[in-house]
């Protein structure tokens, strides 16, 4: 698998922006079940190993994972404040779910808890996100530790495959604008556009 031409904008992006955290937060679209768009921020996991696809998490039980079981497409966009570039990523969702529909991804997915700070897999032991908060049972936030090892069952791994990359870089003038586009045989083409 060769990597895609964007690949190496967003490496770069990530080496020099990476004295700041949120720089591996962004904004991710999804379509809800009536039709409206739903926009959340969610943090970037690295690459699948051998692909070009994004690595998020989510909850199986969040508003995010009916959606894209609904509709399995997305974009996502990355603002890099330091060097001043976004990346605006569109493509197809794929949620790896506990149920072991995708045997392929399983290892992925365990992986991926692994790699996660103890805060990070205690939240998926939280009451149910989206319901009504229940202020009497504050103890439901100070579940016990879940194993490192073992996934809960309503941890999701959440890839993007990106299907077009626009990248954006709003210093110079005039601005630089690059446009990706993977066609039906999965080549990627490149093209200067005006920002």
């Amino acid at each position: 698998m060769s990597l895609a031409p964007w690949r190496s904008a967003i490496a770069q992006a990530l080496h020099q922006n990476r004295t700041l955290p949120y720089a591996r937060y962004l904004q991710l679209a999804t379509v809800r079940v009536n039709g409206l768009p739903a926009n959340r921020t969610i943090v970037f996991r690295g690459f699948l190993p051998e692909t070009n696809q994004l690595k998020f998490i989510t909850d199986s039980r969040s508003e995010k994972a009916e959606q894209i079981q609904h509709q399995p497409w997305g974009e996502v966009c990355w603002y890099f404040p330091k060097t001043r570039e976004q990346f605006r990523i569109n493509g197809g969702l794929t949620l790896v779910e506990s149920d072991d529909s995708q045997p392929d991804l399983a290892s992925a997915r365990i992986s991926t808890w692994q790699e996660l700070s103890d805060a990070a897999r205690l939240q998926f032991n939280w009451p149910h996100p989206g319901k009504p908060r229940n202020k009497n049972e504050q103890a439901a936030f100070s579940p016990p530790p879940p194993d490192r090892d073992r996934p809960l069952v309503n941890f999701c791994l959440l890839l993007l495959e990106p299907l077009q990359v626009d990248h954006l870089e709003l210093r110079g003038e005039p601005q630089n604008r690059i446009f990706y586009y993977r066609d039906d045989q999965k080549a990627w083409s490149v093209t200067e556009i005006n920002p």
